[in-house]
């Protein structure tokens, strides 16, 4: 299925260190004596699988790995996983879905949410089912890349959120789980921000195969989005979702993009520019509004001891 000269550019665009680049193409039966493809461990579930240890720039574009990229948006999944599970059945994710590179983290903060409606329980069911299966997929891709989930802070982290977005004064608690309206709120947070990340993520992926799985996790995160907007607006939640929006803006940069479920003066479901297109945010502004903080960091807000990887540090807005 793969020609030499492929496996070789994917590699070499994938891996995150040059060892580990030369052992993954001596498996691959690319230079030197090694095993076939099948026999190699090449393809896992149809990802390129590369066995890599600490992320390093690549040298011709100083972009990024692939590998590095993945597992900035594995960190992003551990931490909507957790919220969601918690959410939906009490618990988090199980020890053999966290583990890999980098400092193992434990969760805060979380619990199951007592739902009154259908079809926000069935939201809810529906979408941490999607957010586990992102993480495995994530980690099975990366293979023994995979960085290790990190510490999270659900509870202290909504809270400064809220208190950012004024939902809630100084001194007060935001429970995110205390009933359907403030999961709706919670998840909002989280969704907008994953789908402009995938997109801010899709130039830096160079393998395709890799760019199309990113892709196909950005549709999925944009349903989600959808189906979180369009249920605050019915409960009339415009408001707050505006108030955060602002917040959200006011870390990731001078830029006012973000935009909540009332723009303009109009109900704003599909948040576009005026081509119809959604916007990005680079990974540094990702990690400014996980981390909520507008300055240049490397550790805060849902993050306490900062995401795995390479890609680790926000930007001074």
């Amino acid at each position: 299925m793969f020609d030499k000269l492929f496996i070789r550019n994917a590699i070499e665009r994938s891996a995150e260190s040059n060892v580990d680049r030369r052992k993954f193409l001596r498996a691959a039966g690319v230079v030197g004596a090694g095993a076939g493809l099948a026999g190699g461990g090449l393809l896992a579930g149809g990802i390129l699988n590369p066995e890599t240890a600490e992320a390093t720039a690549d040298a011709a574009t100083g972009k990024p790995s692939d590998g590095a990229v993945l597992n900035f948006a594995l960190n992003l999944e551990y931490l909507e996983a957790e919220f969601y599970l918690r959410a939906v059945r009490g618990y988090g994710l199980s020890a053999v879905d966290v583990h890999g590179k980098g400092k193992l983290g434990g969760v805060r903060g979380g619990r199951k949410v007592r739902f009154q409606s259908k079809v926000v329980r069935s939201y809810a069911e529906e979408i941490a089912a999607d957010e586990l299966a992102h993480v495995r997929f994530l980690r099975k891709a990366l293979g023994k890349a995979a960085v290790a989930r990190p510490s999270i802070d659900i509870d202290a982290a909504f809270t400064a959120a809220a208190t950012a977005a004024k939902l809630i004064k100084p001194g007060q608690k935001f429970d995110a789980y205390a009933n359907e309206n403030n999961f709706l709120l919670a998840a909002y947070v989280f969704e907008d921000v994953g789908v402009t990340a995938y997109k801010g993520a899709a130039p830096l992926i160079t393998n395709k195969t890799y760019l199309e799985a990113a892709a196909g996790i950005l549709a999925v995160e944009a349903y989600h989005a959808a189906n979180i907007r369009t249920t605050l607006v019915s409960r009339g939640l415009e408001a707050p979702s505006v108030a955060i929006s602002n917040a959200r803006d006011s870390l990731d940069g001078k830029t006012d993009v973000d935009q909540g479920t009332t723009y303009r003066g109009r109900t704003n479901i599909v948040p576009t520019d005026a081509n119809g297109i959604a916007f990005s945010r680079g990974a540094d502004q990702v990690l400014n509004v996980v981390y909520l903080n507008p300055k240049k960091v490397s550790k805060g807000g849902f993050f306490p001891a900062g995401v795995n990887g390479e890609i680790n540090t926000s930007r001074a807005n």
